[in-house]
């Protein structure tokens, strides 16, 4: 299957050094550019492209806004595409933002080539993916905002979730794969799979940023789970 990339970014030199990393893989089409969240909408709608590489700051509808239309805001028979968010800003309020809006994933420009191409990879796969300096960063910060959770019992909106299927919610959220989490728990990734798809289902949600944002809104993971 061939995966159709929609640019968004409003420098065009930019646009066009991405075009050319993306274009030299088999899989991967450029379907179009945007120099604007708003382009981006109208892209995204008439072009109906599997992932958008979306820059957050730019001028007139910004990045975070044209994800929330393309994302939240589509008709339940629409077509959507997944939201892959590029930026030169590590900054914890727009990585938040952004996957509030829907994105599912979150990576720095300065993210190797290679890198760049398996991140589209996995997002039009239906995963989700979040640079790990960015992940481990922001995660630490915005669970130290947490009160303490010590002895605390388990959220009311988690607790349709078993034993195992927790844990595993807890190591997602540390930023581990299937096969990390396989190998933590010694079982198969494919029971991991089950237990991942387990958790989504149940707590509604749609992939495992979601998951892991859930995790410590909810105070299950706090500063302390981090190694």
């Amino acid at each position: 299957m061939t995966i159709r990339v929609l640019l968004v970014d409003d420098q065009p030199l930019l646009r066009t050094g991405f075009r050319l990393i993306l274009e030299a893989e088999p899989d991967v089409t450029v379907v179009g550019e945007a120099g604007d969240g708003a382009a981006a909408k109208e892209q995204a709608r008439a072009l109906l492209p599997d992932v958008v590489l979306m820059d957050i700051r730019m001028p007139g509808v910004d990045g975070i806004e044209a994800t929330r239309h393309i994302v939240r805001d589509a008709s339940p028979s629409a077509h959507v595409p997944r939201v892959l968010v590029l930026t030169t800003f590590d900054l914890d309020e727009y990585i938040v933002e952004a996957l509030r809006a829907g994105a599912s994933g979150f990576l720095l420009k300065d993210v190797p080539p290679d890198d760049l191409v398996q991140a589209i990879r996995v997002v039009a796969a239906g995963d989700a993916i979040v640079a790990p300096s960015v992940t481990r960063r922001l995660l630490d910060k915005f669970a130290a905002r947490l009160p303490s959770a010590h002895r605390r019992p388990t959220p009311p909106r988690l607790d349709r979730l078993t034993e195992r299927e927790l844990e595993v919610l807890r190591l997602i959220a540390r930023g581990m794969s299937n096969a990390e989490i396989a190998a933590e728990l010694v079982v198969s990734e494919t029971t991991v799979k089950t237990h991942v798809g387990n958790v989504l289902t149940k707590l509604g949600l749609r992939d495992r940023v979601q998951a892991v944002v859930l995790a410590y809104e909810t105070g299950l993971v706090t500063p302390g789970a981090i190694s």
